[in-house]
C-alpha cells in the first residue's frame, strides 16, 4: 500500500485503449473505486472498473467500444449520465466527473459537471475515493486527496466529508458503510457511526429493493452477524426488520429464564454460513425464531413455551418478503419451508428415531432435506460440549438413517405409485372422493412402512382398500 504509481498493474490492453481513446477526445480519464480499493488491498484482480472522465463519460465510452473487437454495445444512461461497456470478461462503466447536490426527500442528486476532486467529494467512503491516472503525463498516478490508503491500511471506514450530510444526503450509504465493515473486515469510524444512528430515520426514503440488495450482501459475507450487529448497534435494523429485534431479551419469572433468541439467531447464521452459500437458506437460519416472539408464553407447571412458532413464523415469512418486495415465489417457499419444519430433525434427533418418523420427514422436506438437516446443525449453539457432541452425533444417526430410508423407498420428489386414473379405471369410477381416500390410504401405508413404495404392492393394497369401500373391481 506504500506504491503510488500503479503502471505494471494496469498492463491489460483494456486501459491502454481507455487511455488512447480520452485522448484523442482531449479529456482526462481515470480509474476510480473498487477497483482501485481492491488492487490495494491485494483481493484478486477485479473485473469491473469504474471510469470517470473530466468531461462525457458517454463519449468516452462509444469511443473506446469502437476500438475494441467486436465492437461491444454501448448501454447509455442517461438520466445518470453514465454507460456501461461489457466486453469479454470486463464490466467497465463510464461517467463524467460532477458535483452533486440532494433535496430532503430524494437520494437522486441535481448534477453538475465538475473536476476529479468534485468527482471524488461526492463518493461514500475514503476507501472508494482514490483514483489511478490513465493520462499520459502521469499515467498510474494515485491520486488519493482524502487518505484512502491510511484508512485501508487502519481498516477504517470513514466518508471524504462530513458524515452526517454524506448520510443524509445518500442514506443508502450509511447500509453500505455497514456492509463493507462485515465484508472487510473494517470498523467504521466512530463519528461515521454516530452518525448513522443520528440519520436512521431517513433509510426509509431508500426503496425496499435497494435495501434487500444490501442485506443480501451482508448475509453472504462469511461472517453475517458483523453486518448484522452493526445493524442492531446504529438502531436501523428494527426499522428493516422488526421481527428479529423482537427476539432480544431475556424475562425471567419464578426463577425460569429463556435464552435471548436474537442473539442466538446470530450464531445460528454465522454457522450456517461456515456449512453453506446458499443465500435463501442463510435468510431461513435468520428468520428460522421468529415466531417465537408472538408465542412466548409462561406456563407455571412447564415454564417458558413457544408453541407453534414454526408454523408462525413461517407465515410471518410472507408477510415479511412482501414488505420487503422480495420475490414470492420459490424463493419465498423454500425459506417458509424450512422454517416451518426447523424442528422437526431436532425432535427425531432426540429420541430413537424410526423408520417411520424419518420416512414422513423426507416426504415432507423433499428435495430440501439436506438442506433442513444444515439448518438444524447450525442450530446448535450450546456451549456445553458435552451437549454440542451429543447433538450432532444424534443428527448423524438422523442423516444416515435418511440414507438408508431414501435408497430403500425413494421418498424424496414422492410420486404415488398408483395414479387417480389407474383407481378409477380399477373400479370403473369418475371423480369421487373415494379416489382422495385410497391415494391417502396407500401414502400412508408407505410412510408406515407396511407396503413397499413400488407399484405391485400398492396395486394391491389398493384392491384390499376399495374392497373395504365397497368398491367393485371392474
Amino acid at each position: 500500500m506504500t506504491l503510488t504509481n500503479f503502471k505494471k498493474s494496469l498492463r491489460d490492453s483494456i486501459f491502454k485503449t481507455i487511455a488512447d481513446s480520452a485522448e484523442e477526445l482531449s479529456i482526462d480519464s481515470f480509474v476510480i473505486g473498487g477497483y482501485v480499493r481492491d488492487l490495494l488491498l491485494q483481493r484478486g484482480k477485479s473485473k469491473d472498473i469504474d471510469i470517470v472522465a473530466v468531461g462525457s463519460g458517454i463519449e468516452l465510452a462509444k469511443k473506446v467500444a469502437g476500438k475494441l473487437k467486436g465492437n461491444p454495445r454501448v448501454s447509455v444512461f442517461k438520466n445518470f449520465g453514465t454507460a456501461m461497456i461489457k466486453h469479454h470478461a470486463w464490466e467497465i462503466e463510464f461517467v463524467g466527473a460532477r458535483t452533486e447536490s440532494y433535496t430532503r426527500d430524494s437520494r437522486k442528486p441535481v448534477v453538475e459537471n465538475g473536476t476529479l476532486l468534485d468527482d471524488q467529494k461526492r463518493r461514500d467512503f475514503t476507501i472508494n475515493t482514490m483514483a489511478i491516472s490513465l493520462n499520459e503525463t502521469d499515467f498510474g498516478q494515485l491520486i488519493d486527496p482524502f487518505d484512502g490508503v491510511r484508512d485501508l491500511k487502519n481498516k477504517i471506514i470513514r466518508t471524504p466529508l462530513d458524515p452526517s450530510i454524506t448520510y443524509s444526503d445518500d442514506p443508502l450509504r450509511m447500509m453500505r458503510a455497514i456492509r463493507f465493515a462485515a465484508q472487510l473486515g473494517f470498523n467504521i469510524e466512530l463519528k461515521s457511526l454516530q452518525a448513522i444512528i443520528e440519520n436512521k430515520d431517513r433509510i426509509k426514503i431508500i426503496s425496499q429493493e435497494r435495501i434487500v440488495d444490501e442485506l443480501h450482501k451482508i448475509l453472504e459475507c462469511d461472517q453475517p452477524s458483523i453486518g448484522l450487529k452493526l445493524l442492531h448497534t446504529t438502531e436501523l435494523l428494527p426499522l428493516l426488520l422488526p421481527e428479529l429485534t423482537a427476539l432480544e431479551g431475556i424475562e425471567e419469572i419464578e426463577g425460569q429464564r429463556h435464552k435471548d433468541n436474537f442473539w442466538h439467531t446470530l450464531e445460528v447464521v454465522d454457522n450456517i454460513a461456515g456449512m453453506s452459500d446458499n443465500l435463501w437458506l442463510r435468510w431461513a437460519a435468520l428468520l428460522h425464531d421468529i415466531g417465537k416472539a408472538p408465542t412466548k408464553k409462561f406456563d407455571k407447571k412447564i415454564g417458558w413455551t413457544f408453541h407453534a412458532h414454526e408454523f408462525i413464523g413461517s407465515k410471518m415469512v410472507y408477510k415479511l418478503f412482501k414488505r420487503l418486495h422480495m420475490p414470492l415465489n420459490d424463493k419465498m417457499k423454500f425459506v417458509q419451508k424450512m422454517v416451518r419444519m426447523s424442528s422437526r430433525p431436532i425432535i427425531l434427533s432426540q429420541d430413537n428415531v424410526t423408520d417411520s418418523a424419518v420416512r414422513r420427514l423426507v416426504f415432507d422436506a423433499g428435495e430440501h432435506v439436506d438442506d433442513l438437516m444444515t439448518l438444524c446443525e447450525a442450530d446448535i449453539t450450546t456451549k456445553n460440549a458435552k451437549k454440542q457432541k451429543k447433538y450432532k452425533n444424534n443428527f448423524q444417526i438422523v442423516r444416515q438413517k435418511i440414507i438408508e430410508v431414501e435408497e430403500r423407498d425413494h421418498l424424496r420428489n414422492f410420486q404415488p405409485p398408483i395414479s387417480g386414473e389407474v383407481i378409477m379405471k380399477t373400479f370403473n369410477l369418475k371423480p369421487s372422493k373415494e379416489i382422495g381416500i385410497i391415494k391417502d390410504a396407500i401414502k400412508e401405508a408407505i410412510l408406515e412402512g407396511e407396503i413397499l413404495n413400488e407399484y405391485k404392492p400398492a396395486y394391491d393394497f389398493m384392491i384390499k382398500k376399495g374392497r373395504e369401500l365397497g368398491l367393485e373391481q371392474k
